[in-house]
């Protein structure tokens, strides 16, 4: 099932799902589908929306989060990552780097993840009020010379979990969105070199598709998702999902371990392998058109600015 809102006549927000591409969108219950109403009140997703610049007609989020926590599930992403920020920022670190791998086979050891990653999940949490849906204009921050996408999944939660097991917590997914979690690079690695996440590097906005889709739909299948980023109507990656460290249970699991998760709260894998534009050296201009799509899932498209 597909899930969509829509801002309506006289400021309000209209829910509406339908079954299956092709068909007619009817207006539905959010809590039918999503298992919960939205916390927030409706004037003020309204306000948001008006903010944003968007008119009656136009597709708003799916649903406005609670909260937002990224994961990093896939280690190919970290060690394409850092290949590719060494190769811009520390050409000595690049030099050293390829003549180790070429000579040992493997992989640098300081691209991999550190060793907390290998023994549970982890994340950062993020900011849930910059989040925008798919069509608005995204606004490069002044702070940086390094826009960077990353495509990812992400779920929303329908249920209230608290020490939940894998299995436990899967059920309590209850729609999917691709997520694409923007970052300044070169305002990233020194924040994180502090000690602490991620903080202007990645708040100032992240994007959610306009469409969500029912967990039922996706959660058999979502490590053989494919994907695609196109940038001014070329191709330029396919990333790869299929590899996780952990699975989407075992990540929500860690999450409510003696932590309350309430319903609301949005949750993504991290980036696929291939998924950023500094694995391929394809950093963000403004005027460029970023489109980035996970087939049976959603689609997020921006023009920079």
């Amino acid at each position: 099932m597909q899930i969509r809102r829509r801002l309506a006549a006289e400021e309000s927000i209209v829910f509406e799902t339908r079954e299956r591409p092709g068909d007619e969108w009817e207006i539905s219950d959010a809590t039918t589908v999503l298992g919960h109403r939205s916390a927030f009140a409706p004037s003020w997703e309204v306000e948001r929306a008006l903010a944003s610049g968007a008119v009656e007609g136009d597709l708003v989020l799916p649903f406005h989060p609670l909260s937002f926590r990224d994961f990093m599930l896939y280690e190919q992403h970290n060690i394409g990552a850092a290949r590719g920020y060494v190769g811009r920022y520390r050409p000595g670190v690049a030099r050293l780097a390829r003549v180790y791998e070429t000579v040992t086979r493997s992989v640098f050891p300081a691209f991999r993840p550190k060793p907390l990653w290998y023994r549970q999940p982890i994340y950062y949490m993020s900011n849930a009020t910059t989040i925008v849906p798919s069509g608005t204009p995204v606004r490069t921050p002044h702070y940086t010379k390094a826009l960077d996408y990353e495509l990812e999944l992400a779920f929303v939660l329908g249920r209230p979990l608290l020490d939940a097991s894998p299995a436990e917590a899967e059920r309590a997914i209850a729609a999917f969105v691709v997520l694409c979690d923007f970052s300044a690079r070169d305002v990233q690695i020194p924040e994180m070199d502090s000690g602490f996440g991620p903080q202007k590097a990645k708040h100032f906005v992240t994007s959610l598709s306009s469409t969500a889709v029912s967990a039922s739909e996706v959660l058999p299948r979502w490590t053989e998702l494919r994907s695609e980023v196109t940038i001014n109507g070329e191709s330029v990656a396919k990333p790869d999902a299929s590899r996780p460290r952990w699975s989407l249970g075992e990540m929500l699991a860690h999450a409510s371990a003696s932590e309350q998760l309430l319903p609301g709260e949005l949750f993504a894998t991290g980036t696929f392998a291939g998924g950023s534009g500094m694995e391929i050296g394809r950093w963000l201009k403004p005027g460029d058109f970023l489109r980035l799509d996970i087939g049976g899932v959603g689609t997020i498209e921006h023009r920079i600015l």
